[in-house]
């Protein structure tokens, strides 16, 4: 099986992170909706296999089934093709330290497939998770499908929009974003679709099976609950978990792995733009001032 060395991938993922930096604002949108919608879509899954699943039977077996069926969304997202926030916080950053790109358009980027994730994430909560019924509500029949959906989705939004301090959702959202990072890193590796899928899977079982936060998850689990009638919670609380959620994904897709990869595999590169001793149009020669010929 073919795949690319860890300095292959950090070449690849700089090059994904200019052309994302470069996008229209259209086709950032139109890609983030798509995203959005995927990560949506791979939450109801989530919430729909593992309802009905009592902990005291099934212990952590619960929590790692949602994780197992949960990676559908970023397969979604890299391989159908989508514009998804958090993957875009450990690749547009590369753009901006390889000096291919401004602050200007990381800060576009960011805040257009921000908006479209969250249409896509709203569409999908209301009109295929509340409206159609799958989630069920507070008068759904005891023991249908929906009724254990519904319990299920509640259990998932209280504790993220209720029951986790700022602080702990920060925490949560770095090392979830650190794992989603990692696995759309990877994917760069894989020279085929099954590499990439594997390369998917297990990062993101983990972060869903730690109870990390996601920030375009919560988009999807926390309105879906609200308007299914949850209790207990409301626009403020999703709000703040969604704030806390965002900073904590910058910093574990920025810091550990778009400015840790970069200082390993780019800064020094001399074939990297912006490396050290790197020539300004990128060819690799130092511009150093050289020897007189003494001869």
């Amino acid at each position: 099986m073919a795949f690319k060395t860890p300095d292959q991938i950090a070449v690849a993922a700089a090059a994904a992170g200019v052309k994302k930096s470069h996008l229209p604002v259209s086709k950032m949108l139109v890609g983030g909706f798509l995203a959005g919608a995927y990560i949506a879509f791979a939450g109801l899954l989530a919430v729909d296999v593992s309802a009905g699943m009592d902990r005291a039977i099934w212990g952590g077996m619960a929590t790692l089934m949602t994780g197992v069926v949960f990676t559908l969304g970023l397969v979604l997202v890299l391989v159908a093709g989508a514009e998804l926030l958090t993957g875009n916080m450990g690749l547009v950053p590369l753009a901006v330290l390889t000096r291919r790109a401004g602050l200007g358009l990381l800060a576009r980027n960011w805040s257009v497939v921000l908006v479209g994730n969250l249409l896509g994430a709203l569409f999908v909560a209301y009109v295929i998770a509340v409206r159609s019924g799958v989630v069920g509500g507070p008068d759904s029949v005891d023991g249908s499908a929906a009724a254990a959906s519904f319990e299920r989705l509640s259990a998932i939004a209280t504790g993220k929009a209720v029951d986790e301090t700022h602080a702990a959702v920060f925490l949560r959202a770095i090392g979830c974003n650190w794992l989603v990072c990692l696995a759309v890193w990877m994917s760069l590796a894989a020279e085929d679709i099954g590499g990439k899928i594997l390369a998917i899977f297990f990062p993101i079982t983990a972060f869903v099976a730690l109870g990390f936060d996601h920030v375009v998850a919560n988009m999807f689990f926390l309105p879906a609950a609200l308007w299914a009638g949850t209790p207990g919670f409301g626009w403020g609380d999703i709000l703040g978990n969604w704030v806390f959620a965002a900073l904590g994904n910058a910093v574990g897709g920025v810091v550990f792995v778009a400015l840790a990869y970069w200082f390993l595999y780019l800064r020094d590169d001399p074939a990297t733009p912006g490396a050290a001793g790197a020539s300004s149009d990128g060819s690799g020669t130092t511009g150093a001032p050289r020897e007189p010929d003494r001869r």
